[in-house]
């Protein structure tokens, strides 16, 4: 979704955000930072992160509705089942990212989120929340620039993901989703959305 272009809210907001890209201020304003406690929810986001490796947000972002449709929404219980002729077909995809890898990694974190579910009885959002203690980390920073690019808990998190097989789950990723997913909340001071995403502490 999308601010029609003449009606992006006059509001203060991170720095990082372009303040006339209504693309990524809505996304800014509506999703960045706000707690998702949903597990395929949260897989869905951790594999777009996984897609944006090595490239920057806004060319997921731009791609994402395509990417959504033609990935089934990344739900795990479909992807888990795709086939040699699933892979072909998103490889001729000039709508998503064409990387065999990273099309591979999302079809093998979705074995690795079902068996998690059925074989080990294990939540994924609340496996993933435990990482940081439940509620979101409410940092204080007054200029983005100041943002750390992994923490402690996102290595953590790496780790163990990577134990169970999960790939494009570095720390770096995994910090850039925790913020995304308001399991960090790392929007600045002075920003709209602040308080609203430390409601959950």
């Amino acid at each position: 979704m999308t601010y029609p272009e003449d009606q992006i809210p006059d509001v203060s907001r991170c720095g990082w955000v372009p303040p006339h890209d209504p693309l990524y201020t809505h996304y800014h304003d509506t999703e960045w930072g706000r707690p998702n406690y949903d597990s395929k929810s949260l897989f869905s986001k951790l594999m777009q992160d996984g897609q944006q490796a090595g490239l920057a947000w806004i060319t997921i972002l731009r791609k994402r509705e395509h990417m959504l449709k033609v990935y089934d929404n990344f739900d795990p219980d479909i992807v888990a089942h795709y086939t040699d002729r699933d892979v072909e077909r998103l490889l001729t995809d000039r709508g998503i990212i064409r990387s065999r890898p990273k099309i591979n990694a999302a079809i093998g974190n979705s074995e690795c989120y079902v068996r998690m579910r059925d074989e080990e009885g294990i939540d994924f959002g609340e496996f993933l929340w435990s990482h940081v203690g439940g509620k979101p980390i409410v940092n204080r920073w007054k200029n983005f620039n100041d943002m750390p690019v992994q923490s402690p808990e996102s290595g953590a998190l790496s780790a163990n993901l990577k134990n169970r097989g999960f790939k494009f789950v570095g720390p770096v990723i995994l910090y850039a989703f925790m913020q995304a997913v308001g399991m960090v909340n790392d929007h600045e001071i002075s920003c709209h959305a602040y308080a609203d995403c430390s409601v959950n502490t």
